[in-house]
């Protein structure tokens, strides 16, 4: 297609990653957004969301002359509702120039839904679509079947800048939080692993106006090339949160290659999410803190769902003052946040929720299945609990997943299995009996041995029916 010249004011078609194109404006930037170096893009904001973002030229299509194109593609009721806003807009426009007056929507969830979610975008030969550096990336979207969720939530009052190191920073348009409640932190804002919890993480803490740095651990899983390390992000940020997914992972982050230990000197704060054992944590702590560093542990209660939502309950332990410096990041991500002293305690406390989560969700397998093999209604058991002392968003949620055998992950079954084990293990270190725990670790570990580790912990339900 012939190159179109396009200019400030123009309604287009934008085309935002690996997302479907979207009707908006070329607009004037905020005056503190610098525009990303070495890329011919323009500051669009798009119709009917809060979203807006540098796109490349390539990927901006003039509006009137693709209308139709666009329209076949997509009936999502939220791509109609944008192009009515559009409509609207050009009628209220009426030929005279006026700045861009987008309605507010509460949500685009929906985007991605439809027949849009296939459509195939050219780029051009020499400028790729995908990021130039994948491993800090700019949207930072899980793999799952609501991306809308997740993209409302990344590019929303996104900008990006190139710091002088060459690793992506992102930061929200936006100096103001989105609710009035938090004022973010200026401190640089350094995030290492983006599985499920970790995206929805750095999501609340863009739309709460925090500068973040991001790496993933998994180049494989993300597409990264090499060069990008825990190292970097470490030394040029003020404060690097990190959410792995093991004991393991949590060390090799830290003392590994090119790992966190190396991007530590003296007054680098490094903060650890990731649920892992007392042992484990205590040892990061040493390390960080001998290079003149300072420690927080700060695993997390939630699943994906609230993690997405800024809904997770915080468990912190180790530096006093670094806990009081990560108030907004934590108000932004969660709902509520607990100091529980020296380092070590929060390990232990979170092994401990899990461990009672993890063999409720056995129980509730366990309850139905027996209902079934009895002849009893498995609906009608949910119902009747639902009704009771035990009703919860959980209970609800997991049975309605076994119901209809969606084991989609929200939490991974594989990793409510090592919890289980830590916390075992936790009980034989002090001769603790958890005759309970031990019963429904077993249980999972069937589970697991039918292929079900990559599913939601209510996959657990099939180790009863093999």
């Amino acid at each position: 297609m012939a190159a179109v010249s396009l200019r400030l004011g123009d309604l287009v078609w934008g085309k935002l990653g690996r997302y479907p194109p979207w009707p908006g404006k070329i607009v004037n930037p905020p005056k503190d957004l610098k525009k990303p170096r070495g890329k011919k893009c323009f500051f669009v904001k798009f119709f009917g969301t809060e979203d807006h973002a540098w796109i490349k030229v390539e990927q901006l299509k003039p509006y009137h002359a693709h209308k139709e194109e666009m329209i076949k593609i997509n009936k999502g009721k939220r791509f109609q509702q944008a192009v009515d806003a559009v409509e609207e807009f050009l009628r209220r426009a009426k030929g005279k120039d006026q700045d861009l007056t987008i309605p507010e929507s509460s949500t685009v969830k929906g985007v991605m839904a439809g027949p849009m979610a296939a459509f195939k975008w050219q780029p051009t030969v020499s400028e790729p679509v995908k990021d130039a550096d994948p491993h800090f990336h700019h949207f930072l979207l899980s793999q799952t079947e609501k991306p809308a969720v997740c993209y409302q939530a990344i590019t929303k009052k996104l900008k990006i800048c190139e710091e002088e190191t060459g690793s992506t920073s992102i930061q929200a348009a936006d100096s103001t939080a989105v609710n009035g409640s938090i004022t973010p932190t200026d401190k640089k804002i350094g995030f290492l692993g983006l599985g499920l919890m970790g995206s929805g993480i750095v999501s609340n803490l863009l739309k709460m106006g925090h500068t973040v740095t991001v790496w993933n651990r998994t180049a494989e899983k993300e597409g990264a090339r090499l060069g990008r390390t825990p190292a970097e992000v470490v030394s040029t940020c003020d404060i690097t949160f990190a959410c792995v997914s093991d004991p393991k992972a949590a060390k090799d982050l830290v003392l590994g290659p090119s790992g966190v230990l190396q991007g530590i000197r003296p007054g680098k704060c490094y903060v650890d999410m990731s649920t892992v054992d007392a042992d484990t944590v205590t040892e990061l702590a040493q390390v960080i803190v001998s290079r003149g560093g300072r420690f927080l542990e700060a695993p997390v209660s939630g699943n994906q769902q609230l993690s997405n939502d800024g809904m997770l309950v915080i468990l912190a332990a180790g530096d006093r003052g670094l806990y009081e410096d990560c108030s907004s990041c934590f108000q932004a991500m969660g709902k509520t946040s607990f100091f529980l002293g020296e380092v070590g305690n929060a390990a232990k406390m979170m092994l401990i929720v899990n461990m009672v989560q993890g063999s409720f969700m056995a129980t509730i397998a366990e309850g139905l299945t027996l209902a079934q093999v009895t002849g009893q209604s498995q609906q009608t058991l949910l119902d009747i609990l639902n009704q009771g002392q035990l009703a919860s968003i959980f209970l609800d949620q997991k049975c309605q997943n076994i119901l209809q055998g969606n084991f989609k992950p929200d939490f991974y079954l594989k990793y409510i299995q090592k919890d289980l084990r830590l916390a075992i293990a936790l009980g034989d270190a002090v001769n603790h009996p958890t005759p309970m725990a031990a019963a429904a670790n077993e249980v999972y570990k069937r589970a697991k041995a039918l292929d079900q580790s990559d599913n939601d912990m209510s996959a657990v339900y099939r180790a009863y029916i093999h």
